[in-house]
């Protein structure tokens, strides 16, 4: 089925077909015109597993995260990682650079300007020269501030129907919340008082897709960001789009078929574009973004990436439990997605540590654990509402670093940073493309004084830098900031630099020992082996590896981390791992 036909099938299945016929036009014609003016972007892509590979890592920043008197954030930003970072990581995701009202760049005002305290698009291209470019696609809802919203307070066409107005005695007990705030927000338009959907804060209206002319105008938004040089698309909040009174309003079937469209308009005119869901929930639900899962077939359809939530939970509970015994039945439990589809693994972002995803993996009490230790390290705990009035926890805020250290603890730094960069090393041994917050990268700590100044807990791990300091601290061999940043870049370059660690690569889980987190690791062709090894305890673990029982062979085992070779001799492979230890021996 052509690009072309899926996206007409996908439109009479949200609108029926009068009106995908009435709609199809449009769209042909816009197709038809970006594909004449960027007819270099439609040559055939390769298949994704030939089009990502281990030299792929994408750094997560904000666009202002490093600050330079005289100099726009964006041009100091692009300064910093063509200096620092240049051939260790391939990718930048710039969190949020429009101009925005609040949460940090979430609320857009307007989806197509570079906020001017930031830079330009010339700034964005020049990230793009050095980096693979990922944007922020924040769709499902728009500040109140924003021309459309204004417009629709004015009662003004076509505006009108650009959002969600509800009655506020209407019974919307089944719709599934990620906030402790209220659904509805009441706000004066020419015609009265209304009461508008917001799913996230009262600052975010939510957008409706049940009216066919947002849909064509984020279609014309994401071809846009293509013509600016994105190469991955981001789609935030996707799970929550389409709204229908009397159902959870989260996964909708439509909302799926959305981004199936989505990827229909870029297989049509860009198929070198990938796309990735942003959905913060139970693994099931996750990875049904994938869309088409059939091994041979799938992946063709809906998104080619999604982010796998329940890892970071995982990490912190294996680390702070002592026991890998959680993360290594997770991990073993799953199926490679299908042949177009990746997994991007991640431990920390510019959001918390969510443990919805932990639930079923962890037990109520595990999961406890890790809400006491955030709270007994300085960090906070968020919350959303349940349709009984009741709160869960939703996520933990704190900076990963912190999450696993307490910063009031009587112990050398070197054991905190150890500690740190075995979950580090998890993340980056799974399958998948790694994705690597510039804090984890940097090591920072817990941010207490955002969290003062705003009022928000998710400020806690999104502190700004000024590059004078970063730069002197980085240049300290004893400040945390040059130890964490001289083992995590060390990693980096051991990972790139073996076809074993390809996002498409063989995974086989191992289990030897409650105190640590092994995987085997294989290159697509079979030809490269890395046995990775991660001591998640504060003892040292003694392994005693039987060679017949991994299909593993003699020899030397040379480890990519520190430079010793381990000899295999007898049948068995023995290692001893230190505390916090990281161990890939490559055969």
């Amino acid at each position: 089925m052509t690009p072309e036909s899926r996206i007409l099938e996908h439109l009479t299945f949200l609108y029926g077909q009068q009106e995908a016929e009435c709609l199809w036009p449009w769209l042909e014609a816009r197709l038809a015109d970006f594909r004449e003016r960027y007819p270099h972007l439609r040559e055939k892509a390769v298949p994704l597993p030939d089009r990502l590979s281990e030299r792929d890592v994408i750094l997560i920043t904000y666009g202002d995260q490093i600050s330079e008197p005289g100099h726009l954030p964006l041009r100091t930003l692009a300064e910093f990682l063509e200096g620092h970072l240049h051939g260790i990581v391939s990718g930048v995701h710039v969190l949020p650079f429009f101009p925005f009202s609040s949460d940090d760049g979430f609320s857009v005002i307007n989806y197509r300007q570079v906020n001017p305290r930031l830079g330009t698009w010339s700034d964005v291209a020049r990230l793009g020269q050095s980096f693979q470019l990922m944007f922020d696609a924040v769709i499902n809802h728009i500040s109140r501030q924003s021309q459309w919203f204004q417009a629709f307070l004015r009662g003004q066409s076509p505006y009108i129907d650009y959002f969600i107005v509800v009655e506020p005695e209407t019974d919307l007990s089944m719709v599934v919340r990620p906030r402790a705030l209220p659904l509805l927000t009441p706000v004066e338009t020419a015609s009265g008082q209304a009461h508008v959907w917001t799913t996230f804060s009262d600052d975010q209206i939510d957008l409706n897709y049940a009216n066919p002319q947002v849909l064509q105008e984020i279609v014309d938004l994401l071809l846009f960001y293509v013509a600016q040089g994105v190469g991955i698309i981001r789609l935030d909040a996707i799970a929550y789009l389409w709204k229908e009174i009397g159902t959870p309003c989260i996964h909708l079937p439509q909302t799926h078929r959305v981004v199936r469209s989505f990827r229909a308009v870029l297989d049509a005119v860009a198929p070198g574009v990938l796309l990735i869901t942003e959905t913060n929930v139970p693994h099931e639900e996750n990875i049904s973004y994938f869309g088409d899962l059939l091994p041979d077939t799938g992946g063709t359809d809906e998104a080619q990436l999604v982010y796998q939530f329940p890892l970071p939970p995982l990490v912190v509970h294996s680390i702070l439990s002592g026991s890998a015994r959680a993360i290594s039945r997770w991990a073993a439990g799953l199926e490679a997605p299908a042949r177009q589809s990746i997994f991007f693994n991640f431990t920390a972002s510019h959001d918390g540590v969510g443990v919805m995803p932990a639930r079923g993996l962890l037990s109520e009490a595990e999961v406890q654990a890790l809400v006491d230790a955030t709270l007994a390290h300085g960090g906070r705990v968020s919350y959303k509402s349940n349709p009984d009035g009741s709160h869960t926890v939703y996520e933990l805020n704190i900076s990963f670093f912190d999450a696993l250290s307490n910063p009031a603890a009587d112990e050398p730094l070197s054991v905190q940073v150890d500690r740190f960069i075995v979950s580090q090393a998890i993340m980056l041994a799974l399958a998948g493309v790694p994705g690597v917050y510039i804090h984890s990268l940097l090591g920072s700590r817990s941010w207490h004084e955002g969290v003062a100044q705003t009022g928000h807990n998710r400020a806690i791990n999104r502190q700004k830098l000024t590059l004078d300091l970063l730069q002197r601290e980085l240049a300290d061999p004893a400040s945390l900031r040059h130890q964490v940043f001289s083992a995590y870049t060390c990693l980096l370059r051991a990972r790139a630099a073996e076809p074993a660690f390809h996002p498409r690569g063989g995974q086989r889980v191992l289990f030897l020992g409650e105190g640590v987190f092994a995987l085997l690791r294989t290159s697509p062709d079979g030809d490269n082996r890395v046995l990775c090894l991660h001591n998640v305890s504060a003892s040292a673990q003694s392994l005693h590896i039987r060679l017949a029982d991994l299909e593993l062979y003699p020899g030397a085992w040379h480890d990519l981390i520190t430079g010793r070779t381990h000899l295999a001799s007898g049948g068995s492979l023995d290692v001893r791992l230190s505390p916090y230890a990281v161990s890939w021996l490559r055969s």
